[in-house]
């Protein structure tokens, strides 16, 4: 294809040439946002499609227009092409961003967007179609002298070349992908690598490729025009992965700036695998690299990616920016800016680490990050930056990605980037949900991170139980739970009618023991037992505390130490029974406890509950079966991903109150295993 029957093809006809005036995108969450913010600065329109889920989500509030996809999974919405296009015409819109996931890479899709007449703020439909098949592009990339690890046909695949990793072909961001080091393992990983695949990207396609158990994902952030100028835009390292989903990513990459040439071989192979399919746009080159700075080609993402912030802030790019121009006609300059600085991205998932990975939905009541310089902006000077898909009153449901924003930090050096980082991660307020921000910031901690030492299997090689562990230690939460009961204290008087300036808020007799019940999801049940008499504070457990002040919304204790004793802040929020606790000591969150328990609250036990909304999708074991501890008895499918639910012990299938096919809710009974322990004890 020639350099002009390429932009006709991205500008939908020529009309891009006087520039972009209303942008559709074909998405939701953080990635819509981070389009209309760049929109806005522009002056250029926008346009936002939501499915039911989504009717209140913070992308809707931001566009000037929005068109309702009837439904709620990405099946019925996001994925329906024909609904996107109707919608931009609806809207009036003259182009369609597709931000990244969904049909982002989806070349039938952008066909239709340019057959409607419409901008396609993407590469060109033949750049997508080559890159979009994993196993071809490999091929070609070959052809082109990019080296590549080799693709491997499912069905040739034998116990000689194990461990394998199973890719969807269609789409990336870790859906579809299974490692299997067991043969026996295969077919079943294949299928459930198929489901995957086929309800993230609409295509059940995957391959398998030799899996290597440690390397170096690093990717190198490409842009080229409609008029023959490609740009390396640096590189990222993006190794830190669970689920081979990413992390933390940055920018530069630790290993390239230790080995010497790399950049540059990085570079030429990014180049040539831009330049070997025509490509416009933005797109990012991704390789898997040793230690000694070997690298083989990965694949080809042709949209912008989720780590791209870290890049905007060492270049001093707005790349959303840029792609506009280009879909617009426009020529980059010569030469892309130099890189400098630090920039560290990490993404803030609503998941347990410690528990899993398990994904974790419900209302979002608080989210502040401390000393965010704003969002969706390019950082000129050290500072935090979010890019957020949430806001307070925020839910997060169980038909899309967990990730609930992203918080990046841009220094001088590495670092101090970190250290930015993960100070602002420790005294962000993140009510509401479990997230995985305290293994976020012992990661930024870590000696090996700081040393630049990490790779893929960073959470098999250290313990991740220690990184996932709260951040606040265990005398440290005693502390803020006994903020929290004097603060609860001073809640009830602020409401009481009658007796509100007595200590206690509820007696006249304030030598009485007063007590409060609460519990920890990592700690369990604490009963914090105190009198307030003209002594001063009296906490069981907790010699020579002195109350300053409390309030509803926050407690001032002084605090014996080593040295002496030390003022602490504790700022208090309550959302019903959920109390959470903030201060310098780090974040606590609570679950106030009823003084007497209703009984039909209480399961069985033996009992497994849901740990999120969503559908069974198959059942392993059979009403009256024994189990083994470990064993799979039931599959979930939530948030585009498979959840195992395995037995907690050996034992026999006592329960089985669910089918195949049946939505489930949080905290239901999925399964009763009467275990071997109980028959004993019997």
């Amino acid at each position: 294809m020639t350099t002009a029957s390429r932009s006709d093809s991205v500008r939908g006809g020529g009309r891009a040439a006087g520039g972009l005036t209303n942008v559709l995108v074909a998405n939701r969450g953080e990635i819509a946002r981070r389009v209309f913010a760049t929109c806005r600065r522009m002056a250029v329109g926008t346009v936002a499609v939501y499915s039911d889920a989504d009717a209140d989500a913070p992308h809707v509030a931001d566009a000037d227009a929005a068109i309702r996809l009837p439904g709620n999974t990405p099946g019925e919405t996001y994925l329906r092409a024909e609904l996107l296009i109707e919608a931009a015409l609806a809207a009036g819109a003259d182009a369609v961003h597709p931000g990244y996931g969904f049909l982002s890479e989806n070349a039938d899709f952008a066909r239709a967007v340019q057959a409607a007449g419409l901008v396609w703020i993407g590469p060109p439909v033949s750049a997508i179609e080559q890159m979009g098949s994993k196993v071809e592009s490999k091929k070609m990339m070959d052809a082109a002298g990019v080296q590549v690890l080799a693709e491997l046909d499912p069905a040739e695949v034998t116990a000689a070349v194990l461990p394998v990793l199973i890719k969807a072909s269609a789409g990336g961001g870790g859906r579809g992908m299974r490692v299997v080091r067991y043969f026996a393992e295969l077919p079943g990983q294949l299928e459930a690598a198929r489901r995957e695949a086929e309800s993230a990207f609409g295509d059940p396609t995957v391959f398998c490729e030799r899996y290597l158990e440690t390397g170096r994902h690093i990717e190198v952030q490409v842009m080229a025009d409609t008029h023959g100028t490609v740009w390396t835009v640096g590189e990222r390292e993006c190794s830190i992965q669970r689920r081979h989903q990413k992390v933390v990513e940055e920018a530069p990459s630790p290993l390239v700036e230790r080995v010497d040439g790399m950049r540059e071989r990085l570079f030429e192979a990014a180049r040539l695998a831009t330049e070997a399919i025509g490509y416009e746009g933005a797109g990012t080159v991704e390789f898997l690299a040793d230690e000694q700075g070997e690298f083989f080609f990965l694949e080809m993402n042709t949209r912008l990616q989720v780590e791209h912030p870290v890049t905007e802030n060492v270049t001093g790019l707005d790349l959303v920016r840029t792609q506009l121009q280009v879909a617009a006609g426009r020529a980059l300059p010569a030469q892309p800016p130099a890189m400098r600085g630090h920039s560290i991205e990490v993404r803030l998932y609503a998941e347990d680490p410690a528990h899993d990975w398990q994904p974790q939905s419900g209302t979002v009541y608080r989210i502040e990050i401390p000393g965010a310089v704003g969002e969706f902006v390019v950082l000129e000077q050290p500072g935090v930056r979010l890019d957020t898909g949430v806001v307070n009153g925020s839910v997060v449901g169980v038909h899309y990605d967990l990730m609930l924003s992203k918080v990046i930090s841009f220094a001088e050096t590495r670092d101090e980037a970190a250290h930015l980082l993960a100070a602002a991660l420790q005294r962000a307020k993140i009510h509401g949900l479990v997230t995985n921000r305290d293994l976020l910031v012992r990661v930024l901690r870590h000696p090996a991170f700081l040393a630049g030492d990490t790779d893929t299997a960073l959470f098999a090689t250290h313990d991740l139980e220690k990184l996932s562990a709260p951040l606040v230690s265990e005398s440290d939460e005693q502390l803020s739970i006994v903020a929290a009961a004097l603060s609860d204290a001073a809640a009830n008087r602020a409401r009481a009618r009658v007796g509100a300036g007595l200590p206690s808020g509820w007696r006249n007799l304030p030598s009485q023991v007063q007590s409060k019940s609460y519990e920890s999801r990592v700690s369990g049940k604490h009963e914090v037992r105190y009198r307030i008499t003209r002594a001063g504070l009296a906490v069981e457990g907790r010699e020579g505390l002195e109350l300053l002040e409390a309030t509803p919304d926050s407690v001032t204790l002084l605090v014996p130490e080593e040295r002496g004793k030390v003022r602490r802040r504790f700022e208090i929020a309550r959302y019903g029974d959920l109390v959470a606790v903030d201060s310098p000591l780090g974040p606590v969150a609570l679950r106030r406890l009823p003084r007497f328990e209703d009984p039909a609250d209480q399961v069985a036990e033996g009992s497994l509950l849901a740990p999120m909304p969503g559908s069974v999708i198959r059942l392993g074991a059979e009403l009256g079966q024994r189990v083994e501890k470990g064993q799979p008895i039931l599959w979930l499918e939530a948030m585009k991903m498979e959840h195992t639910i395995a037995a907690p012990a050996a034992g026999i299938l006592t329960e089985l109150p669910v089918t195949a096919g049946q939505q489930v809710e949080v905290g239901a009974v999925l399964v009763v295993v009467q275990s071997d322990d109980s028959d004993n004890q019997e």
